[in-house]
């Protein structure tokens, strides 16, 4: 009987061409299969799932690392433009109740994972920088330069990611808020007709992210984007206007570049971790719903909205939750972007505090 051409067995010995065919099939599969679940994520974490499951196969592809730092300018400047300046008043008028907010939830996710680097399994910093909260891709992007596995990382943050919306959809369920067409919200944000601002924004996107590179800043790539987006945008020089078509491969490419990492012997070793991941993941999400209890005592917060100001979840997935149910948005977005924010400035510093603590270099 004649066999079959060997490059059909292993992934390891197929043609680049087809690695790549059946990676590009598999990630639009997977994230269109993902965004019928409603997550924000989907065009990320497809795309992540579908490259660990080639490389820890042995089919790994070669991402150019040009590529690579060009999409997460354009993630960068994406972030930059969920930011917009009318948030300020919101979290100056109740600015004691976001410092509470904001230092409590991040305290305490610092302080589990702290706890999980103690108890061993987890190289470095990984423990710490896994369990920051919010800013799931920027967090994993960044660890990497700090001395994290960014592996493990993506494992955690994103876990965490998506088992707040899945609790966050159950507060909301349970308390009975009228819930609207989160469809109907994801699809009303369509893809921009201004090709020139297109263009700027994505100009400005990559050509940060490849200066922050060249600069050797830490999270550089991504960074540097961000900041002169958020500048650019603050004093009116820029619209950052960015085709959903761009968006989805930047997302893409970013997932690529983080499931290429992977190997056989890390997702066993993520495997044997799942339990205690999730386990500090409970905790962190009951950690918070304490602290929304707080809001809803001393200041009068509504419930589902302390609630979901406080998630420990992504700020898109809180966003378009919160789109949908009768909450005070404003108030759960300003807390979840003055969470953000405080991670991103102090997240690298309490992470190198924290790891000095345990006795890492």
């Amino acid at each position: 009987m004649r066999s079959l051409p060997p490059f059909r067995y292993s992934p390891a010995r197929w043609p680049a061409a087809l690695r790549w065919a059946v990676l590009l099939a598999s990630s639009a599969v997977l994230a269109f299969a993902l965004s019928l679940a409603h997550l924000s994520a989907a065009f990320l974490l497809g795309p992540m799932a579908a490259a660990i499951t080639l490389a820890a196969s042995g089919g790994a592809v070669r991402l150019p690392p040009l590529g690579f730092v060009a999409a997460q300018g354009v993630v960068g400047v994406m972030i930059a433009s969920k930011l917009p300046a009318s948030i300020l008043p919101e979290i100056a008028r109740d600015w004691p109740i976001f410092v509470a907010g904001t230092l409590s939830t991040v305290l305490g996710a610092s302080a589990l994972g702290w706890v999980m680097a103690r108890a061993g399994g987890l190289p470095g910093t990984t423990a710490i920088w896994g369990s920051s909260p919010g800013a799931a891709t920027a967090m994993t992007l960044m660890s990497d330069d700090y001395g994290a596995d960014m592996r493990l990382v993506a494992v955690m943050q994103y876990t965490r990611v998506a088992c707040c919306a899945i609790a966050a959809t159950a507060v909301v369920q349970l308390f009975g808020v009228a819930q609207g067409d989160e469809v109907g919200t994801a699809m009303a944000q369509e893809g921009p007709t201004d090709f020139l601002g297109a263009a700027e924004s994505l100009a400005l996107g990559i050509g940060a992210g490849f200066l922050g590179v060249r600069l050797r800043i830490p999270g550089g790539g991504l960074l540097l984007p961000m900041a002169f987006g958020l500048i650019a945008s603050a004093t009116g020089l820029l619209e950052i206007t960015l085709p959903q078509t761009v968006l989805a491969i930047s997302y893409a490419v970013v997932g690529w570049g983080i499931g290429m990492r992977f190997t056989r012997a890390v997702l066993g070793h993520a495997a044997r971790l799942l339990p205690r991941i999730l386990g500090s993941i409970i905790a962190l999400i009951a950690l918070c719903a304490a602290f929304a209890m707080g809001l809803v005592y001393f200041a009068g917060i509504e419930p589902v909205t302390a609630y979901l100001a406080t998630s420990p979840g992504g700020a898109d997935s809180v966003a378009i939750i919160a789109a949908g149910t009768q909450v005070d948005v404003p108030f759960v977005m300003a807390m979840q972007i003055a969470r953000f924010l405080l991670v991103l400035v102090a997240g690298p510093a309490l992470a190198r505090a924290l790891s000095r603590r345990r006795g890492d270099v």
